[in-house]
Parts: structure tokens; C-alpha cells; sequence
């Protein structure tokens, strides 16, 4: 049995979840946040505390199972805490700026990179090398950082790039380093 199926979430206080059919509204102080699950799976909202359960025992309906519990986990922590991402950016020259609805990376190519910051983000750049990327939805805050980060991805040689602030970037020896 999936133990993160079978796991009972607790409701956080100033968070509101309504259940409608096959579809869960969580509400709190950042947001609302809306999912629609699989009809195998059932979602108990009782006593300040949510359960999931399943319909059958088919691996594919198992899957849905621990997916969805930490879907709805998700959701909870991100009306009531959010999410965060914090980005570095290392190398001369490499900086980037806040345009209004977007964003100016300069990251060693020939041109700025212009990326556009989804509404329902919130970016800062405190400083030129520092991106602050924050929202209620896990998977959006991810996704973003994710796209900033391809820009120009960490190099193992140089240590030059766009990274995750707690990231480590394993360094390799250049090949005069051999000798």
C-alpha cells in the first residue's frame, strides 16, 4: 500500500478546502488553489484533516494514489506558506534586470536573453546576480526557475552560470590539469 497514499494531511489553520465531486478548492491567506482528480480516487475532507483513499488496487490506480496526497500537500503548504526559488548567477558580465513583466539576462551571448514572468509569480532581483522567484503554486515556481536556469546552465570547468542558490556544481580538471 503506498505510504504516502495512506498519509492523513492536516488542514492548516486560516486554510479553507471545499470538495466538489472530483475536484478540491484549497484557499488560504496567499491564494486559491484548484485540482481535479482522477475519479479512482476518493478525498475525505473531515475533522480538519484530509484522506485519500482508493477505489481498487490496479498499480495505475496505486500511482494516482501518492500523487494526488502530495498534489493536495502541496497545495496546503503553498496557500498558507508559498514557495520560493532562489537563483545565482556567476561569471563576468553575467547580470540580470527587471523590465516590468520581464526579465534581462545577460549570460556571455551576443544578445540579452528577455524572459516573461507568468502572472501568477513573483520576481525580485535584489541584486544583479540574485533572482528571487516566489507563488503558491509548487510546479509554476519550478517551472519558471527551471527556464531561467537553462538559459545558460551551470558549466563543471569554468563554474560559470545560471544556478540554484544551494546547488552544487561538481568541478572538473581542464585537460592541461592531466599532466
Amino acid at each position: 500500500m503506498s505510504r504516502i497514499g495512506r498519509r492523513i494531511l492536516e488542514i492548516p489553520k486560516g486554510v479553507e478546502v471545499s470538495l466538489n465531486q472530483n475536484t478540491i478548492t484549497v484557499s488560504g491567506k496567499l491564494g486559491k488553489l484548484e485540482y481535479t482528480f482522477s475519479k479512482l480516487i476518493d478525498v475525505v475532507v473531515e475533522n480538519n484533516e484530509i484522506k485519500t483513499l482508493r477505489q481498487n488496487e490496479e498499480k495505475s490506480t496505486k500511482q494516482l494514489h501518492g500523487t494526488t496526497n502530495a498534489l493536495i500537500k502541496n497545495m496546503l503548504i503553498g496557500v498558507s506558506e508559498g514557495y520560493k526559488k532562489e537563483i545565482e548567477i556567476k561569471g563576468v558580465g553575467y547580470k540580470a534586470t527587471l523590465k516590468g513583466t520581464e526579465i534581462e539576462i545577460i549570460a556571455g551571448y551576443s544578445h540579452p536573453v528577455m524572459i516573461s514572468v507568468p502572472s501568477n509569480l513573483k520576481v525580485e532581483v535584489p541584486k544583479p546576480t540574485n533572482i528571487v522567484i516566489s507563488g503558491i503554486d509548487k510546479q509554476a515556481v519550478g517551472e519558471f526557475a527551471a527556464n531561467v536556469r537553462k538559459i545558460r546552465k551551470p558549466s563543471p570547468y569554468s563554474g560559470k552560470g545560471i544556478m540554484y542558490k544551494d546547488e552544487v556544481v561538481r568541478r572538473k580538471e581542464g585537460k592541461t590539469a592531466s599532466k
